[in-house]
């Protein structure tokens, strides 16, 4: 028994910590924790096994039985249970949506009017991802993009609700079935240069354009990052990237095989002939060509 209870006063630190990230104190966090491994129990005895003071335990059970974390269920002596983390966590996310919505609702009264012309950086997995999902979810008219088909898979969500929406989209593919991405009328797909082969270091790059006012561009790499901008004349070289992307594709589909004899495999010969020497060997390994 002894052995037991030694384990179960033995607290995950970061779990402690995302509850103190929730807004819990330390000693709250180890009261609902040890609450959740033994319930019912008396303040006595989650105080001996969770190693917080008496005083601080009592504290600690008054504030988060307010916060609908812990239910008392006796009398003499009290005894308490730990609401279910995800009864409580759910809760815990409606109030924090429902406050961020008021206070940006109130913050944004207090801006001042002026299109933001910054170049914003963003850096994170999650922060550029949840970044381009917004911008997609946030698009009214049009949307222009040019990336990778494991990139894109991604956010197949965002751009579905995208389609039903009757947003118009232009996508700009480095990969093989742009069926795969065909989600309405309203949707075209390119293969890039009508083979979707990555030859460069910009193939690793997502560009979105939303609406003619609005992009991203990420590197997808080991170190995700991204730049987001409404400057007018970024966001339109953004598109005039992806739009003669598009022409390209046009001319390879009907004259693909004269531009290889003219050019080379993959523009080879244009393309070698500006490329820094990295570039160029990358460009070798990804296509075998010399």
């Amino acid at each position: 028994m002894s052995g037991m209870i030694a384990t179960l006063g033995v607290l995950p630190p970061e779990v402690l910590a995302d509850l103190r990230a929730l807004g819990f104190t330390d000693y709250e966090a180890r009261v609902y924790i040890q609450l959740l491994r033994q319930s019912p129990a008396t303040a006595y005895e989650v105080s001996k096994n969770a190693g917080v003071p008496r005083p601080n335990t009592y504290n600690a059970l008054e504030s988060l039985a307010q916060r609908g974390a812990v239910l008392a269920v006796s009398e003499g002596p009290a005894r308490y249970v730990a609401a279910p983390p995800d009864q409580l966590l759910d809760g815990l996310s409606r109030q924090t949506s429902a406050l961020c919505n008021r206070v940006s609702a109130k913050l944004a009264a207090m801006v001042w009017t002026v299109d933001d012309q910054h170049v914003w950086t963003l850096s994170g997995e999650e922060q550029v991802h949840a970044k381009i999902d917004a911008l997609i979810d946030g698009c009214g008219e049009s949307l222009m993009i040019k990336v990778a088909a494991d990139i894109l898979r991604r956010h197949k969500p965002a751009l579905q609700r995208a389609a039903d929406r009757g947003v118009e989209m232009l996508v700009v593919l480095f990969g093989e079935d742009a069926d795969e991405f065909r989600m309405g009328p309203g949707c075209k797909i390119y293969i890039h240069e009508g083979n979707g082969v990555r030859m460069g270091k910009t193939d690793n790059l997502f560009t979105i354009a939303s609406d003619h006012v609005e992009m991203v561009t990420a590197t997808i790499q080991k170190q995700v990052v991204a730049v987001h901008t409404r400057n007018a004349p970024i966001v339109t070289m953004a598109e005039s990237l992806i739009r003669h992307d598009f022409y390209m594709a046009e001319i390879f589909a009907r004259f693909g095989d004269q531009i290889d004899a003219a050019f080379g495999p993959y523009l080879r010969d244009l393309r070698l002939a500006c490329f820094t020497p990295e570039q160029a060997e990358s460009f070798k390994q990804k296509t075998g060509l010399k």
